[in-house]
């Protein structure tokens, strides 16, 4: 509370207030920037303090700006909505309500803010800070405050967090809570998916988005909807003949159920709301299909959130901190944005104005510009989209001399959304004209059972084969660590048997490893001069030449439930520690995600190893955490170590030597989920980024349909990886790869990008440092 004259002095040096809140719809993640603002600010030296009420508390101020302590946000990852609460704010609007919110800013010594909400929320705060010099004097003219009591607070530091399930903001990938929200979606079409198979039913399903067609077009790829309605990019005139003509040929192929996605802002080109109604009754009356409406509402915004938006969460709210302190007077406000893996700033006015001229590109129907200021990646997630939706798309096919027959191939062990993209690549190649041709088990598949038989394992594929592929876990054609190696001149021997003329292979180390061995044999075996291509999918995510492997989601939001329910086991019995054993090779990523998105007391990882000094410091502070624990709930504590951390200290080992240093204060148990880290049905994010990866791979391939073979071998890359790095999808020479970022002994790159991440669960979840560490990053010298 502040003092008894109203306004605290100025905090020493560097050290600030920075208060957080929450505007605008609830989204699930909030929580999450919540804990990383106030957690890192106290790391960082400052005072945190909560809004609560979003505008509404800023304006009444009193009760509802509060200090806000370490231990106020323990187990806030896991909770949906926001905590500290948000309302509509009319007073706010106008400039009285933001002259008192200005007073109340600095009754409570506040000289920062950092807000998560949406567009208008964050215009709001900009206002806020446009006018604060204005609001100051006029503060002091009303002798409200006097002239000491504001000089300390001359300039007012405003950061934004972008938190809308709609993703409507422009400038950014995602935003807070898109992810979740796509999760509930495909969940319930997944679920009305395999109803409407039963009795050959269609379904029209309204998903939010009054402004953004962003939801209805990720499930729509994620689910293989049949159709998309969305504000941005309304159908052609004649929509309704177009969308019949099409559920009928996927009718007369054998599809048994039908699938429409519409946005509730869905709209034709004249700007009519396309109602779901309209569309049953098209679907009922003019096709004889049993139609059902379901309108998904607000279950879309609420739950837990998903593994990628509490990372998200977390990582933008330790920037936005970050920013807070780099910031001067000068500072244009920024929003904290992602750019496919990378963290950024960017400017709020910027996104904004970007935002809005969406909507007023749609107003006046350049819905082509509506589309290119969203983003470049939506663009292309629609266009994807299309290609893979129909296949019989006479403008798309090629002549007959660039068509390919195209080998596509698992290696390794299997990761949610492999299915995924081997239905958008042979959704691709059949529209393109291409023969997709599936190999089934792996290399050790294709040399055992190379003969042409209906049933042998290299069968041409058919649209109808895969079209119920989206959603399904696991390798539908089956997936095998065996190598190219065990038998080359077999290998070779398939290849010119099926007369492959491009590979697409998907996999983890062991596809990577695979296309190594291919590439070097290339010279004595002249079957392999062909392009080849890689997509990483593994739960490890430890493939070079990408930060991003398909399954890894799935992955974390398997562990991440498994882990909340651990959680709950060990809060409720208040004093308990849980040593949960992950998957991920010799790669620490999935630990350390994990532990980024549950809050964990530790991580363990094979690149920092495990020591006994290491666990000594780690068990005094479960003990002293113990000792100040004064029944709060969520107060059970979570350490994750990797598979392969440590060859002594093994999982068991640790949790009991936690138990017998604990004489009897607290228990220690030990968990292994195993397996159930691969997951079950992939995650949104996996198949999304699974569809649009794998078909930037055939465009790829397309590329050297009419090249020679001296002219494939002379281009190193012809035998590529896709992946993503920092803000970039790029494509990365094996040759390069394999002598420059392969850390072949360890199975992982040899630059892991997320290594920095480490140090950020450290600080969050209070964990001392080691003595010999540096400042800096945490890390030990």
């Amino acid at each position: 509370m502040p003092p008894a004259n109203g306004v605290p002095a100025a905090l020493p040096g560097k050290k600030r207030r920075i208060g957080v809140m929450t505007s605008g719809g609830d989204a699930p993640g909030m929580n999450g920037c919540v804990r990383a603002v106030v957690r890192m600010s106290i790391a960082r030296g400052c005072e945190a303090y909560g809004i609560y009420e979003g505008y509404e508390g800023l304006v009444q101020g009193g009760k509802l700006i509060k200090q806000m302590k370490w231990s106020d946000v323990r187990g806030w990852l896991s909770e949906g909505g926001t905590l500290i609460g948000t309302a509509r704010c009319a007073a706010f609007r106008e400039r009285p309500g933001r002259l008192q919110a200005a007073k109340n800013l600095i009754v409570h010594g506040i000289d920062a803010l950092v807000i998560c909400g949406g567009d208008g929320s964050l215009t709001g705060a900009d206002i806020l800070r446009d006018e604060w010099q204005g609001l100051l004097k006029e503060l002091v003219s009303n002798k409200e405050l006097n002239q000491d009591q504001v000089e300390p607070f001359k300039h007012l530091n405003i950061v934004g967090m972008v938190g809308s399930i709609d993703n409507d903001m422009s400038l950014t990938d995602a935003t807070i809570g898109c992810y979740s929200s796509l999760s509930r979606i495909c969940e319930m079409v997944d679920v009305i998916d395999s109803t409407a198979s039963s009795h050959q039913r269609a379904f029209v399903i309204e998903v939010m988005g009054r402004h953004c067609g962003w939801l209805a077009l990720m499930a729509g790829v994620s689910t293989g909807a049949d159709f998309v309605f969305m504000p941005e990019k309304p159908p052609s005139e004649n929509w309704e003949a177009q969308m019949c003509s099409l559920v009928s040929k996927h009718r007369k192929l054998g599809k048994r159920k039908t699938i429409v996605i519409i946005a509730e802002g869905a709209q034709d080109r004249s700007l009519n709301k396309i109602p779901p109604t309209k569309v049953k009754d098209l679907l009922s009356n003019e096709l004889g299909l049993d139609t059902r409406i379901t309108t998904l509402g607000h279950v879309q915004r609420g739950g837990s959130p998903c593994a990628y938006d509490r990372q998200l969460s977390t990582l933008q709210g330790v920037e936005a901190v970050q920013a807070v302190l780099d910031a001067t007077p000068e500072t244009p406000t920024p929003v904290i944005s992602v750019i496919e893996n990378k963290i950024v700033r960017k400017g709020l006015i910027e996104a904004v104005k970007a935002t809005h001229e969406v909507t007023n590109a749609i107003k006046a129907k350049n819905f082509d510009r509506a589309m290119l200021l969203r983003d470049a990646e939506f663009v292309e997630y629609y266009n994807t989209y299309l290609m893979t939706t129909a296949t019989d798309q006479p403008r798309l096919r090629l002549n007959k001399e660039k068509q390919m027959r195209v080998a596509i191939i698992h290696v390794g062990a299997p990761a949610g959304g492999m299915n995924s993209a081997t239905r958008a690549a042979v959704a691709y190649c059949l529209s393109r004209g291409h023969t997709p041709i599936a190999v089934h088990n792996g290399f050790p598949g294709l040399c055992r059972h190379h003969d042409d038989k209906p049933l042998g394992s290299v069968r041409e594929v058919k649209w109808l084969d895969v079209e119920g592929w989206a959603s399904k876990g696991g390798s539908e054609i089956g997936t095998n660590r065996g190598l190219p190696d065990e038998d080359f001149a077999q290998t070779a021997k398939c290849f010119e048997l099926y007369n492959f003329n491009a590979v697409f292979i998907i996999g983890g180390f062991e596809a990577y490893t695979a296309l190594s061995q291919l590439r070097t044999a290339r010279s004595d075996y002249p079957a392999f001069e062909i392009p080849m291509a890689l997509l990483p999918a593994t739960i490890s995510n430890n493939v070079p030449g990408t930060e991003y492997s398909i399954g890894s989601d799935t992955c974390l939001n398997a562990l991440v439930g498994y882990c909340d329910a651990i959680r709950q086991s060990a809060s409720a019995s208040r004093r308990r520690v849980f040593v949960v054993e992950t998957q991920g090779g010799k790669s620490g990523y999935v630990a350390t995600m994990a532990g980024l998105s549950i809050g964990a007391m530790a991580v363990y990882t094979p690149e920092e190893g495990i020591g006994i000094r290491m666990l000594a410091r780690d068990i005094e502070h479960l003990r002293q955490s113990f000792a100040k624990d004064k029944g709060e709930s969520g107060a059970g504590k979570l350490i994750l170590r990797n598979e392969l951390a440590s060859k002594v200290y093994t999982t068991e080992v640790i949790a009991n030597m936690i138990a017998e240093e604990a004489k009897g204060r607290f228990e220690s148990r030990s968990a292994i989920p195993g397996h159930v880290q691969q997951g079950g049905t992939p995650s949104p994010m996996d198949r999304v980024r699974a569809v649009r990866l794998a078909v930037k791979c055939m465009q790829h391939l397309e590329e050297y349909a009419e090249k020679s073979r001296d002219e494939v071998v002379a281009d190193k890359m012809s035998m590529s990886v896709i992946g993503i790095k920092g803000a970039k999808v790029v494509f990365g020479s094996m040759k390069d790869l394999e002598s420059t970022e392969t850390d072949w002994k360890a199975r992982r790159p040899k630059d892991e990008s997320w290594l920095k991440l480490k140090a950020t669960v450290d600080i969050l979840s209070g964990r001392p440092k080691p003595e010999d560490c540096c400042e800096n990053c945490g890390k030990a010298k």
